[in-house]
């Protein structure tokens, strides 16, 4: 397994994100079983990098997670969890909630630990509820090992976030797409200029780029026949020396097993190999996608409009072209019913105009 280094942490390149673990078919529940035998191999395979936090899965991954890695010895792996400061209405909740995720990860401290979800309106959150230096007390006690954030918004606010403190590592979405559609090229930047280390979310794209149109495939395939789609896409952002981990959310055990074979015995890219992404990246982008990573901030809808399954369904659409399964998928989703509210716009990360979005998906159904 590839590794490198965080700090003084030597750390897999392969981390395991805990959004998106195994479910019991049918239901929204983990499925600890699954989920426990991944782990297991996981660890086997040298994976060391375990990121969970407290919405996933309804604010279970945490549990179900700490309950699986306290079987093994605490420095057989590093834990990362996150703050949600829209959770906090004052210094004290924040330290309610901090002791509350060491009690429900099983463990004494966090070698990871970020502030979730950055933009400026919630930067001004830390700010104002005197956070920062709370944080900084619970590293110099060791309950913090490296503080960190997680990042959601335009890319020249960044730097204002890096500005503010002597950060160890700075999460962003990062992949092959977004390099340029959502400026994750200035993003990398700016945290490589600070000296700080990048560990990359959505390197697939919530599964987008596990499952390309046929153009692209071919190009891919012409290359290396054997290998994943998703592959490709996990070699390309560990291509760039200052990303130390890049995390995959892994609902499979073939997925997971995919993915060790990607950082096992890691090649870079080749020049060819980044010319043959570039081609493909054209491909796709010719396809008119909506850029949603299922990750679900604009959930729950107040009235039941399952935003991400909606447009999962039409992106596939994009890629196969195949209506008939499109709306097949879309009678399994349910009704489409849309008030306008404006709740998701606010809450989405990539600031899609979601009510535009499915006005549109709906009028191709009718």
């Amino acid at each position: 397994m590839e590794q490198r280094y965080i700090k003084d942490s030597k750390v897999s390149l392969l981390g395991m994100g805990c959004m998106r673990l195994p479910r019991i078919e049918g239901t929204n529940e983990i499925d600890l079983k699954k989920t426990e035998e991944m782990i297991a191999v996981a660890l086997e395979s040298k994976i060391t990098y375990f990121d969970t936090a407290y919405p996933y899965h309804e604010g279970k991954s945490e549990i179900v997670i700490g309950n699986i890695l306290k079987k093994y010895p605490r420095d057989s792996f590093y834990l990362a969890d996150k703050l949600p400061i829209w959770n906090c209405k004052s210094l004290e909740d924040v330290k309610r909630i901090f002791q509350e995720q060491l009690e429900k990860c099983c463990v004494d401290y966090f070698d990871f630990y970020l502030c979730h979800a950055l933009n400026l309106e919630r930067f001004r959150l830390y700010k104002e509820f005197n956070v920062f230096p709370y944080l900084l007390e619970l590293k110099r006690q060791g309950k913090i090992r490296h503080l960190g954030f997680s990042f959601h918004d335009a890319a020249q606010n960044i730097e204002i976030i890096l500005k503010e403190l002597d950060w160890d590592f700075a999460q962003i979405q990062f992949n092959y797409l977004d390099y340029e559609m959502q400026d994750a090229k200035k993003q990398y930047e700016l945290i490589t200029k600070y000296n700080v280390s990048v560990v990359v979310m959505e390197p697939v794209r919530g599964g987008m780029l596990a499952d390309v149109c046929a153009p692209a495939a071919k190009l891919f395939k012409t290359k290396r026949p054997e290998a994943s789609y998703a592959s490709w896409a996990l070699r390309y952002v560990a291509n760039f020396p200052n990303v130390k981990v890049v995390l995959s959310g892994m609902s499979s055990m073939e997925q997971l097993k995919d993915n060790i074979s990607t950082f096992t015995m890691y090649e870079p890219l080749s020049k060819e190999e980044e010319e043959i992404i570039s081609k493909a990246k054209q491909l796709i982008l010719g396809n008119d996608f909506i850029p949603c990573t299922g990750c679900k901030y604009c959930m729950p809808c107040p009235f039941g409009v399952d935003i991400p399954g909606i447009f999962k369904a039409y992106n596939l659409y994009g890629i196969h072209k195949d209506i008939m399964r499109f709306k097949k998928e879309m009678e399994s989703i349910g009704r489409i019913d849309c008030k306008v509210c404006g709740k998701c716009i606010k809450e989405c990360p990539q600031k899609i105009q979601i009510p535009h979005k499915i006005k549109k998906i709906k009028e191709m159904l009718l």
